[in-house]
Formats: C-alpha cells, sequence, structure tokens
C-alpha cells in the first residue's frame, strides 16, 4: 500500500517534469498512472487488488465514491485521465494541449492528496 502511493507520487512528479518539457501527452499519462496507483492503494488497503484498469477503476466508484468516501467528481474526473492516457499513449492523430495536461495533473494531485489523507500518510 506504501509503495503503491509512493509510486503514484513518482508519477505525479514525472507527469510536472513532463509538463514543463512541453511533453502534454505523456504527461497526462503519468497524471493518469499517478490517479490509479493511488486508488489502487486505497483498494489494497482494503484487501482488494485487481487485474484490470477497468476493475480498478469500477471497483473505486463503487465502494469508495458511491460509499460518499470521495467526491462524486472523482469518477468524472477518473474517467477523463483514462482517456486522456489513452490518447496521449495510443493515438499519434490526435494531441492534448498544454492546458488539457495540466488540468489533468492538478486533477490527479488532488486524488493522490485525497487518498493519502484517508490512508493516514
Amino acid at each position: 500500500m506504501a509503495g503503491l502511493l509512493a509510486h503514484a507520487k513518482a508519477k505525479l512528479e514525472a507527469a510536472r517534469v513532463l509538463l514543463e518539457a512541453r511533453a502534454p501527452g505523456d504527461a497526462a499519462s503519468r497524471a493518469y498512472y499517478a490517479a490509479f496507483h493511488a486508488v489502487s492503494a486505497a483498494l489494497l488497503a482494503r484487501g482488494q487488488a485487481f487485474s484490470s484498469h477497468a476493475q480498478v477503476l469500477g471497483a473505486f466508484n463503487r465502494d469508495f465514491v458511491h460509499a460518499g468516501t470521495f467526491p462524486r467528481e472523482f469518477t468524472a474526473i477518473l474517467a477523463r485521465l483514462f482517456e486522456d492516457r489513452q490518447t496521449g499513449d495510443y493515438d499519434p492523430t490526435a494531441s492534448l494541449d498544454a492546458g488539457e495536461a495540466e488540468r489533468d495533473v492538478q486533477d490527479a494531485q488532488r486524488i493522490v492528496d485525497a487518498v493519502a489523507e484517508h490512508l493516514g500518510r
């Protein structure tokens, strides 16, 4: 659990470096992974681990967002981060601009911070 949260923070730092390097697609990808590892840490704290991104996001939404532990907007944020990661990593015909990537990094930071607070770290 602590390792996943540390990994989330490292991905967030990488996202910031990539933003400064004017690589918004890569920054958005790292922002998604920061949030993904953070929510995975929250699930692992409950003894839950999953083999796919969809399962992780679905379980987090079901067990934490719908239960009121985290804000409802986290569902939409995680969906957007996932989509932006897909664009940044796999779609050479589309691009994210710096503003979109900056928003992704800020939202990933919110999720990482909220999970860290929830886990008491």
